[in-house]
């Protein structure tokens, strides 16, 4: 098999409701989303979501990757040869993960297909569909419960706060939250780096009785050792989210301690291949995995599925970045019930876009 065309389009999207983290507010979101045909008839599909203050990208500097690095490098060679493919873009990409997980994915669709199976079953199998949080921004308290209590309504068992502005204001939310929607649902909060160790560790002490699942990236990431003042005093699991961007950053927080858990987005690492690496370190050190996403296509959503689904390592999934967006090209690509995502179960990711 052989690479025959590489071409790849910007998609912008907005959300149907701007959302706010502690450190910007989002309104919409652009995906570049690439096709590779082979000469046997077989196409993959990928998807990037570049964010300039996480992925240190954006569309244009994807596109001129997929231009300058991508296709040269690329067309006429063998896709089945994923890993080797994959390391002759890795240099002139280093500082670009999104566009590698853009390439990755189209790959590891071009495998699945090959195979015919989905490529959760080429990779593992573990299990075959998985609980998602739903995330609330930040906003009002009485938009927060309302819209809490509407995403109960609508069969979602997980619920993830965002905060990280006001520890007092999220405490409440916090206790308001759970008075609610009840004892079962699963409360998750996310300070997005916003918290000092001393508000994290208040944040804790004043919602334990709220039984908050996971404290997500209290701290800056620039300050990774701050994470373990918080882990060693704290009973609930502290994850990393954006101190975690590659396996070396996984092997130094497992190596340190520093967290009990953390969250793997395939924008921040790199792709599919690289997550199961950082899977594997997680896994021998004892921590737990989350999947997680940006605002991404539901095409990439089914990506990090699928490496979900495979690993048994990876206990949480918080995979809703594509629920709120208008005109996604590949809404389809993932399948969600009551707040359960399943994968297409066709060969490879599931999902043959237009474009």
């Amino acid at each position: 098999m052989k690479i025959t065309s590489i071409s790849a389009c910007s998609v912008d999207m907005k959300l149907k409701e701007p959302y706010t983290i502690a450190y910007e507010t989002v309104s919409h979101t652009t995906n570049i989303f690439i096709k590779i045909e082979t000469n046997t008839g077989i196409t993959g599909f990928g998807c990037a979501a570049p964010d300039l203050p996480v992925t240190g990208e954006t569309s244009g500097s994807v596109l001129r990757a997929v231009k300058d690095s991508i296709e040269p490098s690329l067309k006429g060679a063998d896709p089945h040869r994923l890993i080797y493919q994959l390391e002759k873009i890795r240099t002139p990409l280093r500082n670009q993960p999104s566009a590698m997980a853009l390439v990755d994915m189209a790959l590891f669709d071009i495998l699945g297909k090959t195979a015919n199976l989905p490529l959760y079953i080429l990779l593992g199998g573990f299990r075959d569909r998985m609980r998602t949080s739903i995330t609330i921004g930040i906003i009002p308290i009485q938009e927060t419960l309302e819209k809490a209590a509407g995403f109960v309504r609508d069969g979602f068992k997980i619920i993830k706060l965002k905060g990280g502005n006001n520890v007092e204001e999220d405490i409440e939310k916090i206790k308001k939250i759970r008075e609610k929607v009840g004892p079962t649902i699963e409360l998750r909060f996310d300070a997005n780096q916003g918290y000092s160790v001393e508000n994290a560790i208040l944040f804790v002490k004043k919602t334990k009785s709220e039984k908050v699942q996971i404290l997500e990236q209290p701290t800056p990431k620039g300050q990774p050792d701050q994470l373990r003042l918080i882990t060693d005093v704290v009973p609930i699991p502290v994850m990393a989210d954006e101190s975690l961007m590659d396996l070396r950053d996984a092997f130094r927080l497992a190596k340190k301690g520093l967290v009990d858990t953390v969250n793997v987005k395939l924008m921040k690492v790199g792709g599919i291949n690289e997550a199961m690496h950082i899977n594997s370190v997680a896994k021998a050190a004892n921590l737990e995995v989350m999947v997680g996403c940006m605002d991404e296509s539901a095409l990439s959503i089914a990506a990090g599925l699928h490496f979900a689904l495979a690993k048994p390592n990876v206990e949480y999934a918080d995979l809703d970045g594509h629920l709120d967006l208008i005109n996604d090209p590949a809404a389809g690509a993932v399948v969600l019930k009551e707040g359960i995502l399943f994968p297409t179960n066709l060969p490879g990711l599931g999902f043959n876009l237009d474009i």
